[in-house]
C-alpha cells in the first residue's frame, strides 16, 4: 500500500460518475418548466386565498426531483439506498384545493423526467398540459353560482322574498330552510346572469325582511 492509497476514497472516485454539463442542462430546464408550472397555477388559480408560497414550491419541488432522480439513474447502490431513506419522509402540509394535487404531481412528473433524461417528452407534455388547463380555467360559465341566505319574519314574508327570487333568477333550488322563534332562515342556491345582483337590493326592502345575504358560490366548501 503507497501513500497514495491511504487517502484514495471511493467517494472521491464516484464525483466523476456524473456529467456536470448534463446536470447544469437538466437543472436549466426543470427551472423553466417550474417556473411554467408556476405561472399556469397563478393564471388558473380560483381558490380563496392565493398562497405564494406552494407556488414557488411547485419551482423548487421539479428542481429537487431532477436531482435526486439523476443522482438515482447514476448509481444503482445509492438508488436502493435513496429509497429507503425518502420512505420515512412525512409530508403534513394540507391540501386546500383539489388542483393543488394536480400540479404538485405535475411538478413531480416534469423532474422524474428530465431526471431521466427525457427532455423533450418532459417540454411537449408540459406544455400539452398547461393549454388544456388554461382552456377549461378560461371557460366562462353561462350562469353565475351564488348561495342567498333571507331571514323572515313570517311565512308572508317568505312568499314575498320568493316571488322576487323566481322573477330575477334564471334557476334557484332551496338547499335549507330553517324555523324558529325568531323566524324563517332560507337558504337557496340561485343562478344569476352576468352578476345581475340588484334584486338582492329589493329583497331586503321588505316589510318583514332582517337580512338579505348573498355569496358566491363555486361548489367547493372549505374546513
Amino acid at each position: 500500500m503507497t501513500f497514495s492509497d491511504i487517502f484514495k476514497s471511493s467517494f472521491l472516485d464516484s464525483v466523476t460518475e456524473f456529467s456536470a454539463v448534463d446536470t447544469l442542462i437538466g437543472m436549466a430546464f426543470a427551472l423553466v418548466i417550474g417556473l411554467f408550472i408556476f405561472v399556469i397555477y397563478k393564471k388558473t388559480f380560483s381558490g380563496i386565498m392565493y398562497s405564494t408560497g406552494f407556488a414557488m414550491s411547485l419551482v423548487g419541488l421539479s428542481l429537487v426531483t431532477t436531482l435526486v432522480i439523476m443522482a438515482v439513474t447514476s448509481n444503482v447502490v445509492l438508488s436502493l439506498g435513496m429509497v429507503g431513506a425518502l420512505s420515512i419522509v412525512r409530508f403534513r402540509a394540507a391540501i386546500k384545493e383539489p388542483m393543488e394535487i394536480v400540479f404538485l404531481f405535475w411538478a413531480l412528473a416534469v423532474g422524474i423526467v428530465i431526471g431521466a433524461g427525457m427532455i423533450p417528452l418532459a417540454v411537449i407534455g408540459s406544455g400539452i398540459i398547461g393549454v388544456i388547463l388554461l382552456l377549461f380555467a378560461n371557460r366562462k360559465l353561462h350562469n353565475t353560482p351564488y348561495i342567498l341566505i333571507v331571514n323572515c319574519a313570517d311565512e308572508k314574508t317568505e312568499e314575498s322574498a320568493m316571488n322576487i327570487i323566481e322573477k330575477s333568477v334564471d334557476k334557484y333550488l332551496v338547499k335549507s330552510k330553517t324555523v324558529n322563534s325568531a323566524g324563517i332562515e332560507l337558504t337557496a342556491e340561485i343562478r344569476v346572469k352576468d352578476a345581475a345582483t340588484s334584486f338582492v337590493n329589493r329583497i331586503s326592502e321588505i316589510n318583514g325582511v332582517s337580512g338579505a345575504t348573498l355569496v358566491t358560490f363555486n361548489g367547493e366548501y372549505m374546513s
